[in-house]
């Protein structure tokens, strides 16, 4: 009997290890020849700042945000209206900030793939519309933002492409924001606009420049890209801040689990590929669109190239003691583009595939040899999966899958490890892992 027990112990645990051959159909899908024709494209509108031209057809962000919404239209005609797309607008006016030189409408373009089981809930991929040369309010001048951000929005519009050919039991939204170089008034608009619908967010994936392998520094590396994410989320209670001098997880909050699930998964099943965590919520000092979805306490995180180069990067097109400056199309590198798309696709995939997390877990095991974690149970679900790592690792290194909801690791001491738990789906695809949430005594 023992011995039966074991076997069917292994037998599922290599079942819930195994990878999904759709996820590497997916990367082999994901075509740098479509990216390369997106990016010249949005490049080749002249400039797509805020404030440009809205009524020609061939520049200006009117333009390029039409093109844009012509392309979603298009992706969801060739699978059947799988996709609902539309603009999402505000407006905004000189007395917001000193960025804004006219008022003006702020236009998101959005696509959503409904889920099959959990159409409110959504996992977001997006990219910025807009571009900007050295004085982000001269919206005359060219600004081609060939990496800062057509890359980002063309990755966005090609995730789309190969993700409408699957169904999934989440929604996905493909979204391009405006407005991200004069205050991220387009994400903010679209947060808001979330949280007023009740949309409940698994995760956003804000995707700014994806396209650069040549650093300032000298380095040029087509395989390491940075996934900044905050360690807690702004809007945490004073309860749950006190709680975490005792109990740890500072370093645990939504978006700091969104990194890992994308760490974890880009090292499943893209080896070669190099995914660095930045502690951070951006750059220092600097922000991006994930920024105003984290402010309402929804997950997000920003995936970016590891090696920017400032020479091409809010700069006017001209050369300087032969220097070549401005962010034009040449300096994209579209393999590395091919592969961040790719990166994003996975994700999406295996999180629009999986069932919801556990929205309540309990950990007890004070003065104990042992930790004991009780969580509720989730449906859709076929089993769970208890990760614990080291208290200064940034990574879940540790994990053990079980169907039922609580489990006791004997001989694991609770004052020595982090410890999280995640779904499992019948399909094996996996949950964000939650961090536990409540004590048991």
């Amino acid at each position: 009997m023992k011995k039966i027990t074991l076997l069917f112990f292994i037998f599922t645990s290599v079942i819930i290890a195994q990878t999904d051959q759709k996820i590497y159909d997916i990367i082999n899908n994901v075509s740098e020849e479509r990216l390369k024709n997106d990016v010249k494209t949005l490049a080749d509108f002249g400039t797509r700042n805020t404030f440009s031209d809205t009524i020609s057809e061939t520049r200006g962000i009117g333009a390029a945000r039409r093109w844009i919404k012509k392309e979603f239209d298009k992706i969801s005609k060739d699978c059947k209206n799988c996709l609902t797309t539309f603009y999402q607008k505000d407006f905004v006016t000189t007395k917001m900030s000193n960025r804004v030189p006219k008022d003006t409408w702020i236009v998101n373009v959005a696509a959503i793939q409904k889920g099959t089981k959990y159409p409110n809930r959504y996992i977001i991929m997006t990219g910025d519309i807009d571009s900007r040369n050295s004085d982000g309010s001269d919206f005359t001048k060219d600004a081609p933002g060939a990496n800062d951000n057509a890359s980002g929005m063309a990755g966005t519009i090609e995730a789309a492409r190969v993700l409408s050919k699957y169904k999934f039991e989440n929604s996905i939204i493909y979204l391009g924001l405006s407005g991200e170089e004069q205050g991220l008034f387009g994400g903010a608009g679209f947060a808001k606009y979330a949280k007023e619908k009740g949309w409940e967010i698994i995760g956003v994936f804000n995707n700014d420049m994806i396209g650069n392998i040549t650093g300032v520094d000298g380095v040029i590396d087509n395989r390491t890209f940075r996934i900044f994410s905050e360690p807690v989320p702004p809007t945490e209670t004073e309860r749950e801040r006190n709680a975490r001098r005792f109990y740890g997880g500072e370093v645990d909050g939504i978006s700091r689990q969104l990194a890992r699930y994308v760490h974890k998964t880009t090292k499943t099943y893209m080896p070669e590929m190099n995914p660095m965590m930045v502690y951070r919520l951006d750059r220092f000092g600097r922000g991006g669109h994930h920024r105003p979805f984290n402010d309402l306490g929804f997950a997000g995180i920003r995936i970016m190239e590891a090696h920017e180069n400032y020479t091409q990067q809010h700069q006017d097109i001209r050369i300087e003691n032969g220097i070549k400056y401005g962010d034009t199309f040449e300096h994209v590198n579209f393999g590395y583009v091919k592969k961040l798309t790719a990166v994003n696709a996975i994700n999406l995939a295996n999180l629009a595939w999986a069932p919801p997390s556990p929205t309540e877990v309990a950990i007890g095991g004070i003065v104990e040899a042992s930790a004991k974690l009780k969580w509720n149970k989730v449906e859709g679900a076929k089993g769970y999966k208890i990760y614990w790592r080291d208290t200064t690792s940034p990574t879940w290194d540790h994990s053990r899958y079980v169907e039922n909801t609580e489990f006791t690791l004997e001989g694991i001491v609770i004052d020595n490890f982090y410890f999280g738990v995640a779904t499992v789906g019948e399909n094996g695809h996996e949950s964000v892992v939650v961090f536990p949430n409540k004590i048991m005594r």
